[in-house]
């Protein structure tokens, strides 16, 4: 899993690189002609944020496409439980759908503040499909396996970004009392 990160990390370092310069300038700019407040943590998450999309997009898209258009499954979990738990290829289709989803299910959750867990679902849903559909016009087979799979990776992230908000309201509230 870390090998495929980083082929993916250095894969988008370019694009990264350019993309953060253009957002970070264009922001700096912004907040200093509106004179808005900086906000460190706001600022850091959504330049993450560009960063995941850049590396999400990198990954659906430049991955494993081998040019042959097969057969697409729309069966559910007929392809994750075709690897051995634990296999190579368990940890890159089964825990990676997941995890590539995480951070979607955490970014929207926090840009929207949503507190509707459907929301979050739908908006994965979405993403997810496009996907799909997207890979199976380029070389890549539609697999319902793998939205399946994205749409847990998208609740992990809600629930995580759930547990971050109460945290924080808890944070807050003790350091108010002070």
């Amino acid at each position: 899993m870390g090998k495929t990160f980083l082929n993916i990390l250095s894969g988008t370092l370019p694009t990264v690189i350019i993309s953060s310069v253009i957002a970070v300038t264009l922001r700096v700019v912004y907040l200093l002609k509106y004179r808005k407040k900086f906000h460190f943590f706001q600022e850091l998450l959504s330049l993450s944020f560009i960063v995941y999309i850049i590396c999400l997009f990198y990954a659906v898209t430049f991955q494993d496409i081998d040019g042959t258009f097969g057969t697409a499954n729309f069966t559910p979990f007929q392809e994750m439980f075709r690897y051995t738990f634990g296999s190579r290829l368990f940890i890159k289709n089964v825990l990676g759908n997941m995890l590539m989803f995480v951070p979607y299910g955490f970014f929207t959750s926090y840009f929207l503040k949503e507190k509707n867990i459907f929301v979050n679902l739908f908006l994965t849903l979405v993403l997810s499909l496009t996907i799909e559909f997207t890979q199976s016009q380029i070389g890549r087979v539609f697999d319902v396996d793998d939205v399946i799979l994205n749409l847990v990776g998208g609740l992990i992230g809600y629930v995580l970004y759930r547990i971050f908000a109460y945290l924080g309201t808890l944070f807050t509230k003790k350091k108010g009392e002070e």
